[in-house]
């Protein structure tokens, strides 16, 4: 079963900025989404920023302007540029995926391990 690895996470100061990236570990033939969601202490997981296998970009709200996410298609990895960061980014970041492992039609989405994001004020 593919797995998605992330990297990138650490520890930052309030207006820093990082680059978290994730990968399958596996062969994989086709991509139909990656994401990024962030989930803090106490809350709900929320989606951050998707993007299509086409290049279209979303955000939410809160993070528009300051987050670009991107893909690598020849390299199956996702990006995710954190600018201006602040303190309530902070938070573990989950990448997640729906792609195709067969070359059959088996689409599989997945989640990463998670990789922690903390914003120091």
């Amino acid at each position: 079963q593919v797995q998605l690895v992330e990297s990138g996470g650490g520890l930052v100061q309030e207006g820093g900025s990082l680059r978290l990236s994730c990968a399958p570990s596996g062969t994989i033939f086709d991509i139909n989404f990656m994401a990024w969601y962030r989930q803090a202490p106490g809350k709900q997981r929320d989606l951050v920023a998707s993007i299509t296998s086409g290049g279209n970009p979303d955000y939410s709200d809160s993070v528009k302007g300051r987050f670009t996410i991107s893909l690598d298609n020849a390299k199956n990895t996702v990006y995710l540029q954190m600018n201006s960061l602040k303190p309530e980014d902070t938070a573990v970041y989950y990448c997640n995926a729906d792609v195709e492992t067969t070359g059959r039609g088996n689409w599989y989405v997945g989640w990463g391990q998670g990789t922690q994001v903390t914003v120091s004020s």
